[in-house]
């Protein structure tokens, strides 16, 4: 194993049953691989080295038991440092660490613990006590347990109280917004409907307006017709026409009759019933007349040709 780095084809030779010495190797880094490739090795010295920080990968060293880190010069430690759940023994001597990762607090099994020497913040060393003996190296582990656990918890109630202003504020961030659509839903809404309603009025403007239209072109039309009509010569009343034609027609039935009642009265055996005698009388009288006049107009002519 090289000094300064602690990797080597000698790191099973220091392997003793379950112990693995590494103390006072000069090393500035942990050999995380080869370690988790030892996992038998649950008591691991790395006393009086120069490491001033653990790598996060050394948290998944899960079998150690008993780890001793004193005098080295670790300012600090990993934030998972807790998954070394089966950690019973930490020997943290002589270091310069002023204070412990919350995730200290998951170190359930944690039987022994050392922080004499270190920096520590005031009430992390009042907590941890002086542990100049067994009993006290004890009792700082189970107070040292309680005091982080503690911290963990405020830090839980505090991340929780955030976690919970957070949703408070995503809440009322979405309120406001739903709050912002309503309103422009609502003035959208709105001004559809003037927009509607401007249309409706237009509608009605243009089509009072085409009526208007129309009703002056009627009145024009019949104002032009009305003088053309009274300037057509007055036509005479039809029924003059008729009662012509039936004042005709009844003469020309009268005649008829007359015509068929002489036709009786000279032809048939009712020549001699005195109405015919009558009837014939008269039709000769006629007939003489009628001569006369015609033997007078002849005279007549006669004379003017003279």
């Amino acid at each position: 194993m090289s000094r300064g780095s602690g990797k080597g084809p000698s790191l099973k030779d220091k392997l003793d049953g379950n112990e693995l010495d590494l103390s006072l190797c000069n090393l500035n880094e942990v050999p995380v691989r080869e370690l988790a490739a030892l996992p038998k090795a649950t008591v691991l010295d790395l006393s009086c080295n120069n490491l001033i920080s653990l790598p996060s990968d050394f948290c998944s060293l899960m079998h150690l038991v008993k780890l001793d880190l004193s005098k080295n010069r670790l300012q600090q430690l990993p934030l998972d440092f807790g998954r070394l759940v089966n950690l019973q023994h930490l020997d943290l001597l002589n270091n310069r660490l002023v204070t412990l990762p919350v995730s200290f607090a998951q170190l359930k099994n944690l039987k022994w613990l050392d922080l004499k020497d270190n920096p520590l913040d005031p009430v992390l060393a009042k907590v941890a006590g002086d542990c100049l003996d067994e009993k006290q190296c004890k009792q700082a582990a189970v107070k040292v347990l309680q005091h982080m656990k503690a911290i963990q918890s405020e830090q839980d109630r505090q991340r929780q109280r955030k976690l919970q202003a957070e949703r408070e504020m995503e809440k009322k961030r979405e309120a406001e917004q739903r709050a912002k659509e309503a309103q422009e839903r609502e003035l959208r809404k709105r001004e559809k409907a003037e927009e509607k309603e401007r249309r409706r009025r237009e509608y009605d403007a243009q089509k009072a307006a085409k009526q208007e239209v129309e009703k002056k072109t009627k009145k024009e039309a019949m104002q032009t017709r009305k003088p053309a009509s009274s300037s057509r010569a007055p036509q005479p009343p039809r029924h003059k026409h008729s009662w012509s034609r039936s004042v005709l027609r009844v003469l020309l039935f009268a005649l008829l009759c007359v015509l068929c009642a002489l036709a009786a009265c000279k032809l048939t055996e009712l020549q001699h019933q005195p109405l015919c005698i009558s009837v014939n009388t008269l039709y000769e009288d006629v007939i003489a007349a009628l001569q006369n006049h015609k033997t007078l107009q002849n005279m007549l002519q006669q004379n003017s040709q003279q």
